[in-house]
């Protein structure tokens, strides 16, 4: 129940403002976990290893740099995961939900009338890893969204079909 009467509770189960009414959101692939997975793998590997000489070298107390990188590789590996499956998109009537986050939830809402433009993007670490990015430009310079981890015939479809919405919102303006 709201504390507003002329208003209903907001989200799906009547108090969840990250999960709103009919609206079924749709997961990003499990190939951005690897792909997020190997970058941090790859940002921890020199800190890592310079722990390891550093502790064959000088010894003592040492040791605890290259234990510390590994509890923090330990941390990822259970953390991307689960970033990764929070993570989801939704097209509503009107908008495009995306929703993000565990701890600190976001849940961006674009009007299809107010998309200007809709890029793919995909590097080679994305390619490998079997995933693109749909990148949305809307009228204003600050409110820019992205959905990472898409399969790439997903993110293809999607474009698509965004900018279909798009020009059909914007032609009845």
């Amino acid at each position: 129940m709201s504390d507003f009467p002329d208003h209903p509770a907001p989200g799906g189960t009547g108090a969840d403002p990250f999960d709103p009414r009919d609206v079924a959101f749709r997961p990003v692939s499990d190939g951005l976990i690897r792909a997020r997975l190997v970058v941090a793998g790859a940002t921890l590997l020199l800190p890592l290893v310079a722990g390891v000489v550093l502790g064959v070298v000088v010894g003592g107390w040492t040791w605890l740099a290259p234990v510390a990188v590994a509890a923090l590789a330990g941390w990822l590996v259970w953390l991307i995961p689960r970033q990764v499956r929070a993570m989801g998109y939704a097209e509503a009537d009107d908008d495009l939900l995306i929703r993000t986050g565990i701890l600190f939830r976001s849940l961006t809402v674009v009007p299809y009338g107010r998309m200007q433009f809709v890029d793919v993007k995909a590097g080679p670490l994305d390619r490998w890893c079997g995933v693109a990015e749909v990148q949305l430009h809307t009228a204003s310079a600050h409110s820019d969204a992205k959905i990472e981890g898409l399969p790439p015939a997903e993110a293809a479809r999607l474009r698509d079909r965004l900018t279909a919405r798009g020009e059909a919102r914007l032609a009845g303006l």
